[in-house]
């Protein structure tokens, strides 16, 4: 079916972003994959290619677009490419909408700049050893002592966390308020009591540095607290629906290219003398597949729009998130299964995209998460 959401504009940027994989990402990205973390450079090329800070002011440096459907281009052509390393969405998607809509001008002026040119790369830390999805079990304090903060605490699976100089931490900044005594402070790079720890070894996305991150008595100024005291909670309930459209829109792409590649191959391999897309289990499998991404992608598409629009609530973000997710997980391990042994070889795009796409399920709220939001709306 012919897509109809986007325009010329969001055609020539595809065509922008594309150009940029081919020369700044693809012929680097297995020595990046090797290296557990990517170059410092493809950051910066980033920001003169204006691929970073999309909705943010121009005045800053950014493109002063806040139309979603530019971010979903670029999802879905970094998916395709297989280039999950480059963490483009969460700098721009999820980190990007705190800084513009909680900073102060003095803030703004302070860090936004950076953040366009890829000079400044970003974090958010909410996640800790004992306290992921549940934010009342966040452990990490914030102690006013006047002129600052004192922040002590840890956080880990940090996307970004070894490259980061800026990072949003969430910590507790009035104990007794369970998940409203919550507060986001920024902690820049160089700062005293700010440790990184290992970049965590993962079973896939190998070249997205991901990191365990420690806070001992860091000296965090006052006029780092990003948004309200004590407003954390709501602020980070408000970028959600953001956050987990961006992870959808890559499942349903990864879903597409997987079945691209795989009808592909089936068309070519041969079993029994024949094609493979010959016997009627494969074509099966692949009609199958085809009919849930077609019918996916149009509710995914219907998404995209209303969240352009601002009118995607947080249930159908969440509906969005679970069912594309779970639709890319499903689609990889069957499209393996079709390319047999083959399938099993990291030289095979399928094997990878099996072990990148497993953590979509789970980062930006699990399914079960998500379906407990969907309930809860309908049943109270």
């Amino acid at each position: 079916m012919q897509r109809q959401i986007f325009t010329e504009d969001h055609a020539a940027f595809r065509e922008t972003v594309r150009t940029f994989l081919a020369k700044e990402v693809t012929p680097y990205y297995e020595q990046w994959e090797k290296d557990g973390i990517v170059s410092r450079d493809a950051w910066r090329a980033a920001g003169r290619q204006g691929l970073l800070g999309l909705a943010v002011p121009e005045e800053y440096g950014g493109g002063g677009n806040p139309d979603f459907r530019y971010s979903a281009v670029l999802a879905e052509e970094f998916t395709r490419a297989g280039a999950a390393g480059l963490a483009l969405g969460l700098h721009n998607d999820i980190i990007g909408p705190y800084l513009t809509t909680l900073a102060t001008d003095e803030q703004k002026r302070r860090w936004l700049p950076g953040f366009c040119s890829g000079e400044i790369i970003t974090a958010i830390a909410m996640t800790e050893p004992g306290a992921g999805s549940d934010l009342q079990g966040i452990r990490t304090t914030a102690e006013d002592r006047g002129d600052h903060w004192l922040l002590n605490g840890s956080k880990t699976f940090i996307s970004n966390g070894i490259l980061a100089d800026l990072v949003i931490v969430v910590a507790k900044t009035t104990p007794e308020g369970g998940a409203h005594g919550l507060s986001l402070l920024v902690v820049e790079r160089g700062t005293d009591g700010f440790e990184r720890g290992r970049n965590l070894d993962k079973i896939g996305q190998k070249s997205q540095d991901t990191a365990e991150l420690f806070f001992n008595d860091v000296r965090v100024p006052k006029e780092n607290l990003l948004g309200e005291l004590n407003g954390a909670f709501i602020h980070l309930m408000t970028n959600l629906a953001q956050e987990r459209m961006g992870i959808a829109v890559a499942g349903i792409a990864a879903a597409e290219h997987l079945l691209e590649i795989t009808t592909d191959y089936v068309k070519e391999r041969e079993a029994f003398g024949r094609p493979l897309s010959k016997l009627q289990h494969v074509r099966f499998e692949i009609a199958e597949m085809a009919t849930e991404c077609a019918v996916t992608r149009t509710f995914l598409d219907r998404c995209i729009v209303d969240h352009s629009d601002g009118k995607l609530d947080a249930v159908h973000a969440s509906m969005a998130k679970w069912w594309a997710t779970e639709l890319q997980k499903r689609v990889a391990d069957r499209c393996l299964q079709l390319h047999g042994g083959y399938g099993y070889m990291t030289e095979y795009r399928v094997a990878r995209a099996f072990t990148d796409g497993r953590i979509q399920t789970i980062y930006g709220g699990t399914t079960e998460i998500m379906k407990e939001i969907i309930g809860r709306s309908l049943l109270g």
